[in-house]
């Protein structure tokens, strides 16, 4: 079983790029640890996992995925990078890592491919973003895309709001999908964007579309593993589907556990070792 585990090697862009091809869904989760990756590994069904700067909102408790800095992504990218065989590893960008200078875009994604070991960055973006992309492929590290929806953008846009309403918004971002591909990204993630707008963009370009609260006329879906487990409290977009209500039981498994240590139940005799024998 160990030699067959250690053979199985990491999902490539060109992958990813032959499921369009072949019309068969993209499975993407984010993940912030080992735990969590390892678990995904074992599903079978996961072929990305995204290191996201939604790790501020979900692991830090931040109200924005704005204060996420490189290091706090390469801290979490290696110890998902151990929990991972099959799964191809994206590594966000966080917020002004690589909007001052392709310089600096080129540092810290080179930091994220050394030091985080990740297979991919992603970054937030349309057009203007397109030089930073030519230049880090030319590189040689593949670069995501993510339109619609830029959580680093937050502010600017007025908050949550579904983006390419209207048929200017529609134009552009249908525009921007088309050159990103040409700027080298090998897939861009739609977030929060019509479902006919998504639709069009997927059957535009070549490249495979990983949708979030964008339809299912995308190439695959990505979901914040907290919100699909129902670990993200209070946090329910129209778009995420609860698949379990995990919340629920870890409360209910820390009550438990902290009534039998008051109760003098835990631990029992058969969970206390025994002294040496002589």
């Amino acid at each position: 079983m160990s030699t067959q585990i250690q053979s199985i090697r990491p999902l490539t862009i060109r992958s990813l790029q032959k499921f369009k091809r072949d019309g068969r869904k993209i499975v993407a989760l984010t993940a912030y640890d080992y735990t969590f990756a390892r678990l995904v590994e074992q599903s079978g069904e996961v072929d990305v996992v995204l290191v996201g700067d939604s790790l501020g909102n979900v692991i830090q408790g931040q109200d924005t995925t704005i204060p996420v800095t490189v290091d706090d992504i390469i801290y979490h990218s290696r110890a998902v990078r151990r929990g991972l065989k099959r799964a191809h590893l994206v590594g966000d960008m966080p917020f002004m890592s690589y909007q001052v200078s392709t310089e600096q875009a080129l540092k810290n994604a080179m930091r994220l491919m050394q030091e985080g070991h990740v297979h991919s960055v992603k970054l937030e973006g349309g057009r203007e973003q397109a030089e930073v992309i030519r230049r880090l492929t030319a590189a040689g590290i593949p670069v995501m895309g993510h339109l619609g929806l830029t959580p680093q953008s937050i502010h600017q846009l007025g908050g949550h709001r579904v983006q390419g309403r209207g048929q200017n918004a529609h134009q552009r971002i249908l525009e921007d999908a088309q050159i990103l591909q040409e700027a080298g990204a090998y897939a861009i993630v739609l977030e929060c964007v019509p479902a006919a707008l998504a639709l069009e963009i997927s059957q535009s370009i070549r490249i495979p579309t990983i949708g979030i609260g964008a339809g299912e006329g995308c190439d695959g879906q990505i979901l914040v593993i907290q919100d699909l487990l129902g670990l993200g409290g209070d946090f329910n977009p129209r778009f995420v589907r609860r698949f379990a209500q995990l919340g629920d039981a870890v409360v209910d498994a820390v009550r438990d556990y902290g009534q039998a240590v008051r109760g003098g139940t835990f631990p029992s005799a058969e969970e206390t070792y025994d002294p040496i024998a002589v």
